[in-house]
């Protein structure tokens, strides 16, 4: 929890910088970019945290990986900033972090629709169409396919559910027969 905390607050400062630059998205790209290599080699991650290696050692890697994301000189600076405070570690939850206040910017909400079988592309971006009006944002939706619902479709958005499906109904009705008896 205090690491979400802690990256939450990095993301914070950062995005703040971004929005005045109008930089949200490469900045969002760059942080992408760092956090996909430090997920993907963890010994990255171990040449930025670990203090066995001098601090001048673990700037330089900070400074390639800079390099390597097309980092301006804000980013770079962050980027430095993360290793001298030991923080570089934090750099997979920050971009995390970044990608939701950039999402609450521009009011994208994600969501997840599921269904039974797999649904086409029309009935998708038809279901999509409806969530945007119902939202008044644009969704972006991950389908998924769950025999087990039996028919229709689950569909989440944030803390919010809605359950169209058969199994649902199932049970209900299921409940309200053992609730005459």
């Amino acid at each position: 929890m205090r690491q979400t905390i802690l990256a939450r607050r990095y993301a914070k400062a950062i995005f703040s910088l971004a929005q005045e630059g109008n930089t949200v998205d490469s900045y969002r790209a760059m942080l992408h970019g760092a956090a996909d290599v430090c997920t993907g080699v963890p010994e990255m991650t171990d040449a930025l945290t670990n203090p066995v290696y001098p601090l001048d050692a673990r700037l330089k890697v900070m400074a390639k990986l800079a390099e390597l994301v097309n980092a301006d000189k804000n980013m770079a600076s962050f980027f430095r900033l993360l290793v001298e405070k030991k923080r570089a570690g934090l750099l997979p939850e920050i971009s995390t972090e970044m990608d939701r206040m950039g999402d609450a910017a521009q009011n994208v909400s994600h969501g997840t629709v599921i269904s039974a079988v797999t649904l086409d592309a029309s009935l998708q971006a038809k279901i999509q169409a409806t969530l945007e009006k119902l939202t008044g944002g644009k969704v972006v939706l991950d389908a998924q396919v769950d025999p087990s619902i039996i028919g229709g479709i689950i569909t989440r958005i944030g803390d919010k559910i809605l359950d169209g499906s058969i199994r649902t109904q199932l049970t209900g009705l299921k409940e309200s027969i053992k609730g005459r008896n």
